[in-house]
């Protein structure tokens, strides 16, 4: 019952909240990200880095550095946070920590299809693989030829499977194919997260009624501006859209037609939290669109600490978190292809 939380949640969910809470505010500030913009080398960068939490994952690392290092030891504090925190749920805040990382699954099993498609080592393709979405079986899906055999074979024992009755096909597995499975798979995701989050009720559902129905809406923008120009048929792209959301159905009626950039615009800007990120941007213009739906996103996650009591606060700390690994990503490339003038061209802050 909405208001009632504060009476039992501190029973099971009280010790997790603080900790998640303690994570929170070891998240970089902006004074960190203008110093790290100013860092000459990766090893200036990993000098900084030695002061905040990513610390003790950095120190034992050589020189010279590399990009995928620091990203893959800052990755493995995030995992490292998240084991811990799964560790110590009872339900149903385990299942909720659990469906996090079912965006990452869905993310590994197409990174292996599509590598084995264009013939790369599946060892390779491993390596690339978040850890957050690793399953037993994921290194068979290599031998898979169409999506019945990768159901069949892999997926029917992984917590994707109930997502892949829309995807069973016995077309042989191509590029389109595969963005198509991989969108028609993260519709069926979100949609059993939202109404796993309604079940929960109080304000975990308000809170994340709202994360998740914004992360549907920008699926639907991107898959639409993706579209553009390819043989998807309006009925196909409608059908990629999930049925939730502030755009849901009227907006996705308009998105299925939209034939360029402008039209889309056009669209999102009758939904005024839409018009404030389309405003942004100059016409024609969608290579900064990313950024723009970032930062809301942030905005959004960020507003999640400021109630008690509910579980949405550890969707946002897991979202935060790797917002703040993309940002270090991104600085890294720029330092070291000597690309300082593009450092803020894509750092999005989170506090």
């Amino acid at each position: 019952m909405y208001g009632f939380e504060a009476l039992t949640f501190n029973i099971h969910g009280g010790y997790l909240e603080a900790i998640v809470r303690g994570h929170r505010a070891g998240l970089l500030t902006a004074a960190d990200y203008n110093n790290l913009c100013q860092c000459e080398t990766l090893d200036d960068i990993k000098m900084h880095l030695s002061a905040t939490e990513y610390g003790p994952y950095l120190q034992n690392e050589p020189s010279p550095l590399h990009t995928t290092t620091i990203v893959e030891k800052c990755t493995l504090k995030l995992v490292d946070d998240y084991k811990h925190m799964l560790c110590q749920a009872t339900e149903p805040l385990s299942t909720f920590l659990e469906y996090i990382t079912y965006g990452h699954m869905i993310d590994n099993v197409v990174l292996i299809v599509t590598g084995t498609l264009h013939e790369r080592d599946v060892q390779e393709l491993l390596e690339k693989c978040h850890p957050l979405g690793m399953f037993d079986s994921i290194a068979t899906l290599a031998v898979a030829q169409n999506m019945r055999e990768l159901y069949r074979l892999v997926l029917v024992d992984t917590p994707l499977a109930p997502y892949f009755s829309e995807c069973i096909t016995s077309e042989d597995l191509d590029d389109m194919n595969i963005e198509i499975m991989r969108n028609t798979l993260y519709k069926a995701y979100l949609e059993d997260f939202y109404k796993f989050c309604q079940k929960l009720g109080g304000a975990t559902a308000e809170i994340m009624s709202d994360l998740l129905a914004f992360e549907a809406d920008r699926r639907a923008v991107n898959i639409t501006i993706n579209s553009i120009g390819t043989e998807l048929t309006r009925d196909d792209r409608r059908k990629l859209y999930s049925n939730f959301g502030l755009l849901y159905p009227y907006g996705h009626e308009e998105l299925a037609v939209c034939e360029d950039i402008d039209q889309v615009r056009s669209a999102m800007e009758k939904y005024p939290p839409y018009h404030s990120i389309f405003a942004k941007l100059s016409y024609g213009e969608s290579q900064m669109l990313d950024k723009a739906f970032y930062e809301e996103e942030v905005k959004r996650l960020c507003l999640a600490f400021e109630q008690q009591f509910h579980y949405a606060v550890f969707f946002a700390y897991m979202r935060l978190r790797e917002q703040e690994i993309r940002n270090l990503m991104w600085i890294s490339e720029c330092v070291a292809q000597n690309q300082k003038s593009r450092v803020h061209d894509s750092v999005v802050f989170t506090f």
